[in-house]
């Protein structure tokens, strides 16, 4: 299972229901931030997320309003007895502007850190394991910024009514088979392929602040959550050109080209109390559009 809870909605200012960018994800016990604005670690707090499960930090880009929880966060781990080596991944500059940040007030760094800043021209794989790849692609916003995707690997199930018919029951011989290794059973070999089938894995997609560009429907291609920023309405659609973000529905169309199964709208401005008209207005384009809302927990 996939864990994502969304820990902020709001674009640049905080108001009294939304907070600003962040996303928790959570898989097989391992935690990973998708940005960290202001306040992020205050509502893990409400969510009930033990910080010291971040083992990875993706950063979109460096607006305040998606990095500046990050000192307080690192901090507060620090001080908690945190072993594990924390790496933090962000577009070109991160570097410089990671040790800016941590130079800036005074306290301890208690903790292993290790930063990677990612340049690439066309999708490029961040962390890969032997169960998920976390991959990114560059979005265009007028500073440098990634979008992410967080993609389970396929998983290899054994059918047991298939194998009961051939006489096998839990143990060994099924294990060997859900490894991939065939087996000899009351003298006959049994592969793997005649037992087993793969299930796909769930692919989450973290579209930041951006402009529309080909990039988006790339990375968010098949996704089966897609978390689109959605600064604007179209009433305001001259003010998502002119300081390079989306509307609500242009979300859509990326949603609906990418043949995602699921849209959250995100990044609302604070002009909007409500954003029932955003989620209208993407409606028109893809049906299975909603906005996410500040702790909202998803389970894939």
């Amino acid at each position: 299972m996939v864990d994502l809870t969304i820990l902020g909605t709001a674009s640049m200012v905080p108001t009294k229901q939304r907070n600003v960018q962040s996303f928790y994800l959570e898989f097989k016990g391992e935690g990973m931030l998708f940005d960290c604005g202001e306040g992020t670690q205050r509502q893990m707090n409400i969510a009930g997320i033990a910080r010291t499960k971040i083992k990875k930090i993706f950063i979109t880009h460096w607006h305040g309003d998606h990095v500046a929880g990050l000192l307080g966060l690192i901090q507060t781990i620090g001080n908690s007895g945190y072993t594990d080596t924390l790496r933090v991944y962000g577009p070109i500059e991160t570097k410089e502007r990671f040790d800016t940040l941590m130079s800036s007030t005074i306290f301890e760094n208690k903790m292993n850190i290790k930063v990677e800043e990612i340049n690439p021209k066309d999708e490029a794989v961040v962390v890969e394991t032997d169960l998920y790849e976390v991959t990114c692609i560059p979005v265009e916003h007028g500073v440098p910024a990634l979008a992410y995707s967080f993609h389970e690997k396929p998983r290899t199930r054994v059918d047991m009514a298939t194998c009961k018919k051939l006489g096998l029951q839990e143990g060994p011989q099924v294990g060997k088979l859900s490894r991939g290794e065939p087996v000899e059973h009351n003298g006959k070999r049994i592969l793997p392929k005649d037992v087993t089938y793969t299930v796909p894995g769930k692919k989450i997609v973290f579209i930041p602040d951006t402009q529309p560009c080909e990039n988006l429907i790339k990375i968010a291609q098949s996704a089966d959550i897609l978390i689109c920023e959605s600064t604007f309405a179209n009433e305001h659609k001259h003010k998502a050109e002119d300081f390079k973000h989306m509307t609500a529905e242009y979300a859509a169309r990326v949603a609906a080209d990418a043949d995602v199964q699921r849209l959250l709208l995100t990044h609302f401005s604070q002009r909007y109390p409500s954003v029932d008209h955003l989620v209208e207005e993407a409606r028109t384009i893809f049906p299975e559009t909603e906005a996410a809302f500040d702790l909202q927990k998803i389970t894939l």
